[in-house]
């Protein structure tokens, strides 16, 4: 039969549910782990009231054989309150899922996107291939800071975003999660809103790939009799959990 969970184990699963509306059963499942109970997401789902399917992370590419070696950068696009369009530029390392840089700005060209990948990537740190796509703002100015950094360049085929998934999925979650819940006022207010998701991302937000862990490794705690505080992220819009001292 089922396995049965106790009533705390409930009270929790539905606690974090109604805390954070963007969560979904594995999510739920990884930061009960983290206090110390072993839950499965198929156990967590028949306790929400509203069944909600979360994204699943099905890629496929021979991008797992180097992992450790690759780097991604893309662009997004923000609009603001007052019908500008900003751009946020991101590099991510595949190996942990961390955003090494990020910036914005109204004006984005080849110069700038080549100065982004300098201020990622100090010469004893820089990774072995770059992931982009065709975008011309890759051009050759871009393409020589990126050979004298001693990396490799590796462009996805066109119209292929599925080819660069990391990044791909990161900035989904961003927009899920963190843009499409607020209203930009402008660069400033931008770089405030993603530097406060980029924290949350970064030490408390659990990745399936990861093994349900942080891209900053986060401890499990030994299971005790202590109350469990919700301690607010990203103005609220999500929390980490913790047991009190």
């Amino acid at each position: 039969g089922r396995p049965r969970v106790k009533r705390e184990v409930r009270d929790l699963i539905r606690r974090m549910a109604r805390e954070n509306l963007l969560w979904g059963a594995p999510r739920i499942a990884a930061e009960l782990r983290f206090l110390g109970y072993d839950v499965a997401a198929s156990t967590v789902a028949r306790y929400l009231r509203c069944r909600r399917k979360p994204p699943g992370q099905t890629w496929r590419t021979f991008l797992a054989n180097h992992v450790d070696q690759i780097a991604a950068i893309d662009f997004f696009t923000v609009p603001t309150a007052t019908f500008r369009v900003l751009t946020c530029c991101l590099v991510l390392r595949h190996a942990r899922r961390k955003v090494v840089h990020f910036n914005v700005t109204a004006h984005p060209t080849a110069a700038w996107t080549a100065q982004q990948v300098v201020e990622a990537f100090p010469f004893d740190e820089a990774p072995r291939f770059l992931l982009h796509d065709r975008d011309a703002i890759f051009g050759e100015g871009f393409r020589r800071r990126v050979r004298d950094l001693g990396i490799t360049e590796v462009r996805i085929a066109p119209r292929a975003p599925w080819q660069n998934p990391y990044v791909e999925r990161l900035i989904g979650s961003i927009r899920r999660e963190c843009l499409d819940h607020a209203i930009v006022l402008g660069e400033a207010h931008l770089r405030r809103v993603l530097t406060a998701y980029l924290h949350y991302y970064h030490e408390a937000r659990p990745h399936l790939a990861l093994a349900r862990d942080a891209p900053v490794p986060r401890a499990a705690e030994r299971r005790r009799r202590a109350e469990v505080l919700a301690i607010p992220r990203v103005g609220g819009l999500h929390h980490r959990y913790a047991r009190a001292a």
